[in-house]
């Protein structure tokens, strides 16, 4: 007979809630744990201290009165309250000892009271014994219990909110400090924590005071690299301008022929470089001005495939108008087009659907770094021909209009995919259908 079993899931790791990996949250268990730790020490020893005390005293009275009994039951008299041979109650482990011949005492119960008992060896193989009341001592061992735990409980209450107080902020300070970081990593420069203990020479400065102002030079250092390449790039583009109009007039007056059509080729990509390096000087500068108006996307698409020159599939799922900047959304969209022309392979289609634009070929895709990191100027893959520079203009014009442009591969060498999602608030247009191909 066979039996069959479920196959056992997998046991899911125990994930923590993400405020659980704060430092306050770790800084505030580690003073509770501490803290608890160190009230139930000093608690422990105070009541073993209190309560030997306490005992020690009862057991002295207990003896005493023990000793004041076996005299009355030597001399024939009669014992007093709270004494007698063999009395019930009285353990069995302390008769034993006393009938044994030795004298011993032992806290219990009598009657549900705390009791200390006494006894020592009688005549007959019996045991004289005395109880003393303990239960005022009990009492005082538990309030003192009830009190070590209020006060330890309020101790640390106390130590957790001035903790909590100081490493909040600590922590405030390095959120701000994460925050400037990824502002500048985002691209802005001029973003500084200015923590005052930096600018203080009178102050001693911590640690987060130091990563702060580390923070602080290094961004100031990185702005002024910046914009000193941005200057030198802006500089070298601007002098190459009059001698290339010069070099076009000249190529114009040369005879046909081979050789001129390389000259000219040659002259027309030196200024198209010289133009792209300009435009992206300006984009770097983020002093670009935005010139809003009602756009309509579909036309926009039609006009870049028709700009292409090229067989470029066009499918509108969703026609909307957007208030956007019409001149530089087509410059990205031609951009992305003529990337994947030159860099892609057939067919190439450009998708409109609402506010979120598609460029996709089916060559090989886009290189790692790029999906990664986004475009980077004047690094291309292998023997690939060009400068790198109409992806980053794509990606710094749809960050001007407030656009949000990815790259993606479909598969690997089945295609790529250049994603511009535009800001709208969906003002679909009534009078288009739903799907138009071209």
């Amino acid at each position: 007979m066979t039996s069959l079993r479920r196959p056992r899931r997998p046991r899911l790791p125990l994930r923590l809630p993400a405020w659980t990996a704060t430092l306050t949250w770790k800084a505030a268990v580690f003073i509770a744990v501490m803290c608890c730790a160190l009230a139930a020490l000093l608690g422990v020893l105070v009541h073993v201290a209190v309560t030997n005390q306490t005992v020690g005293q009862a057991r002295e009275r207990a003896l005493s009165r023990l000793d004041e009994a076996t005299k009355q039951y030597e001399e024939g008299g009669r014992l007093g309250p709270g004494a007698g041979i063999d009395p019930p109650g009285l353990p069995d482990r302390l008769r034993d000892l006393a009938v044994g011949g030795e004298r011993g005492t032992m806290v219990g119960d009598h009657d549900r009271t705390p009791t200390v008992w006494a006894a020592g060896p009688a005549d007959g193989g019996r045991a004289i014994a005395v109880e003393v009341d303990y239960a005022q001592g009990a009492r005082t061992i538990d309030g003192l219990d009830r009190a070590i735990l209020g006060s330890s409980v309020l101790a640390i209450g106390a130590t957790l909110l001035v903790g909590a107080f100081a490493v909040t902020r600590v922590t405030r300070r390095l959120h701000l400090t994460a925050r400037v970081a990824r502002r500048i990593s985002a691209g802005d420069l001029d973003a500084r924590v200015h923590d005052p203990r930096t600018h203080d020479p009178g102050r001693h400065q911590d640690e987060v005071a130091t990563v702060s102002g580390a923070l602080d030079t290094m961004a100031s250092s990185l702005q002024g690299k910046l914009l000193s390449e941005q200057r030198f790039t802006a500089d070298v583009a601007h002098e190459l301008r009059t001698p290339l109009t010069g070099l076009h007039a000249a190529a114009e007056l040369l005879p046909p022929g081979r050789p001129t059509e390389l000259v000219r080729d040659r002259v027309a990509a030196l200024r198209t470089l010289t133009e792209d390096l300009l435009e992206i000087s300006r984009l770097d500068t983020r002093n670009e001005r935005v010139d809003l108006d009602a756009v309509r996307l579909a036309p926009l698409a039609e006009r870049v495939v028709r700009a292409s020159g090229a067989e470029v599939e066009l499918t509108v799922v969703h026609d909307l108008v957007v208030e956007t900047d019409g001149r530089r959304l087509e410059r990205v969209l031609g951009n992305l087009v003529a990337n994947a022309l030159k860099h892609g392979a057939a067919p190439v289609r450009l998708t409109v659907d609402g506010p979120v634009i598609a460029v996709r070929d089916h060559g090989p895709g886009f290189p790692d770094y790029l999906v990664e990191h986004g475009p980077q100027r004047f690094r291309t893959e292998g023997t690939t021909k060009g400068h790198g520079l109409g992806l980053t203009i794509a990606l710094g014009q749809a960050r001007v209009v407030g656009a949000t442009l990815t790259f993606t591969n479909v598969a690997e060498g089945t295609g790529a995919v250049a994603t511009l999602t535009l800001p709208s608030d969906e003002r679909r247009s009534g009078d288009e259908p739903d799907e138009v191909r071209a």
